[in-house]
């Protein structure tokens, strides 16, 4: 981690660095051998969109199914070769295990991954795939202490899901990329869960151009960042309900939150039935297969933001696909059968 002894104060949180546009690009460099560098296609004519430009970043397609590949790979990368050849841990509902077990296998270290017993069935499997051993949990207070377990008995180094330098500045790397695709949006939508993808997306745009909007989303019964925006600090949740396991974190932490502060102007909610609406209208008409979690930014665009951007140069971001074919049909016909005339 570079240091922050000689940066501003509003270059740093809590004394930890934020990422520089200079830091981005480097480390988008570096990972090119790692991860994909993921398409942008740009559509003017869906409807119920009013000939709003839409430009969809199609991270699902990348290594490991989601955008975490970038976080996991920058985290571990940064390990000398003692602390990686401990193997590493970590805490997730399922793409972050299974971006940390792709890179520990890509890597040649190990992983064990703790996971909820809700995870997807896919997920896990995906991350037996990639060689990780899987821990359960019955709730992520559990999973939390059986991570610390691992790391004082092992001596396994913790990547967080969502938290710290270099998890931002990997999702830094998804910003700074787009920007180089798309450097003319008016605004971008990002999924929100725990914030760290929000946090280092925003930060590389905003560095990159400063006029560009960013607006999170996310599920109504999994709204960590929009509580702690109300209550101006970082808060722990309750229990959460929604179809987008992907987005619920059990809260929010100091240095994304503070990011997401800085560079996202606003954050909407979305329920489950438009998040389904959302998954069978990118299956109508951009012919792609998508987790909850990874339809929120099109249902932002669909609903609480159609207007705010209508006629506008909009950047959608498709986060991830990690879902099994059973959940898929289910939450397709369930949107069918719920169907309601767009205006």
């Amino acid at each position: 981690m570079p240091t922050s002894t000689h940066r501003p104060a509003h270059l740093t949180i809590n004394g930890e660095p934020i990422p520089t546009l200079d830091e981005i690009a480097a480390q988008h460099f570096a990972l090119t051998p790692w991860v994909m560098r993921t398409p942008v296609f740009e559509r003017a004519d869906l409807p119920s969109l009013d000939n709003t430009h839409v430009n969809f970043k199609f991270e699902l397609l990348q290594a490991s199914g989601s955008f975490k590949a970038r976080g996991a790979f920058t985290n571990l990368l940064a390990l000398g070769e003692d602390r990686k050849s401990a193997g590493v841990t970590c805490v997730s509902a399922g793409n972050h295990a299974a971006a940390v077990a792709y890179a520990a296998m890509r890597l040649g270290t190990s992983a064990k991954v703790v996971m909820f017993d809700t995870a997807s069935p896919a997920r896990i499997a995906l991350c037996r795939k990639y060689q990780a051993e899987v821990v359960m949990a019955s709730s992520p207070a559990e999973a939390f202490e059986i991570v610390r377990r691992i790391e004082a008995e092992e001596g396994r180094f913790f990547v967080h899901p969502f938290n710290g330098y270099h998890t931002i500045l990997g999702t830094a790397t998804l910003g700074y990329e787009w920007a180089t695709q798309t450097p003319d949006l008016d605004a971008v939508i990002v999924p929100i869960g725990g914030g760290g993808l929000a946090a280092g997306t925003s930060t590389a745009l905003r560095l990159a151009n400063p006029r560009v909007h960013v607006y999170g989303v996310e599920p109504e019964g999994a709204d960590a960042m929009s509580r702690s925006f109300a209550a101006n600090h970082p808060i722990r949740m309750g229990a959460m309900h929604t179809i987008a396991d992907s987005l619920m974190a059990p809260h929010t932490e100091e240095y994304s939150y503070e990011l997401c502060r800085r560079h996202v102007d606003r954050i909407v909610t979305v329920s489950d039935d438009a998040l389904r609406a959302a998954m069978l209208y990118l299956f109508t008409h951009l012919k792609v297969a998508v987790e909850p979690a990874c339809a929120a930014a099109t249902a932002a665009l669909l609903g609480p933001l159609r207007e705010t951007l209508q006629g506008k140069r909009v950047g959608v971001l498709l986060s991830g696909t990690n879902i099994d074919s059973t959940a898929l049909a289910a939450h397709l016909e369930h949107a069918r059968l719920h169907r309601t005339p767009r205006p």
